[in-house]
């Protein structure tokens, strides 16, 4: 028997990264699992390497601020499995730059995808768990536990889904709703979200400091290892797979009397 044996998923942004790790960690330990994305190659990956350890998937594509996309979600999810008794809402997106710089656009794009989208997944899936409970994981980031240059809109974005998420939990408790929320807040994670996010974030820093941080990167490209060794106790950085051992745990009922938390998986980041 696996960890979440019985447990019916939802992850969001599983084409790639952290939601990759944690649609493929759910369906090792024995949750039916739907994975959902915008890149619906990325999902098709994932869908076969679920399915070729064995796990139970399905796919469907998703713009997790269309709000009627998520009413459709959840009915398939019901269709294929039963009703959902997971969501990670794991979908993001990274869009760094200056302060005084910053177009209303990006702002607003920001929040969309990182806050909107967390809003209206944790509805969803609070109306469909009301009869049967469930495990709510929002994917926030440490970010959004204190401020840094150049990613303003991101930190923002993030400090909301961490606020959210308590509250969530404490109205799921008023409501008498076997239903816990909670969020996870990586810090540095080798995933392909890095690599996009951080190139506009240099553009705010002097030469000698983009300097420092692509030192041993090669070229334009920032090994997040190298990054993490100036400000990680633990001196690299963390891996999606890691991440989603948190997110099973979360899921599980060994977690069942751990709801409105923070919980930090960063290796030491965050400790200074």
């Amino acid at each position: 028997m696996g960890q979440v044996s019985g447990k019916i998923a939802i992850v969001t942004g599983a084409a790639s990264g952290i939601g990759r790790s944690a649609a493929i960690a759910l369906a090792r330990e024995g949750a039916k699992v739907l994975a959902t994305d915008v890149d619906e190659a990325g999902l098709k990956e994932t869908q076969a390497l679920i399915s070729k350890a064995g796990g139970t998937v399905a796919i469907a594509k998703q713009d997790v601020v269309d709000e009627a996309r998520w009413d459709a979600v959840i009915a398939e999810t019901e269709s294929l499995f039963g009703a959902p008794s997971v969501l990670v809402n794991n979908a993001g997106i990274a869009i760094g730059g200056a302060i005084m710089e910053y177009s209303l656009a990006d702002w607003q794009k920001q929040m969309a995808v990182n806050t909107d989208s967390v809003f209206l997944g944790t509805r969803a899936a609070m109306r469909a768990m009301v009869k049967g409970g469930g495990s709510i994981i929002n994917i926030s980031s440490v970010a959004g536990l204190r401020g840094s240059p150049g990613v303003a809109a991101y930190c923002a974005s993030k400090g909301a889904v961490r606020l959210f998420t308590k509250a969530a939990a404490v109205e799921c408790g008023a409501l008498g709703l076997k239903i816990r929320v909670n969020s996870v807040h990586p810090g540095i994670i080798d995933t392909p979200i890095w690599q996009k996010g951080i190139t506009r974030v240099t553009e705010t820093m002097s030469t000698e400091q983009v300097a420092a941080m692509t030192a041993h990167s090669g070229g334009n490209s920032l090994d997040p290892n190298i990054v993490a060794m100036g400000g990680t106790p633990m001196a690299r950085a963390g891996k999606p797979e890691e991440v989603a051992e948190l997110i099973v745990y979360l899921a599980s009922d060994a977690s069942s009397f751990t709801t409105g938390q923070e919980h930090v998986i960063d290796g030491g980041l965050t400790a200074r």
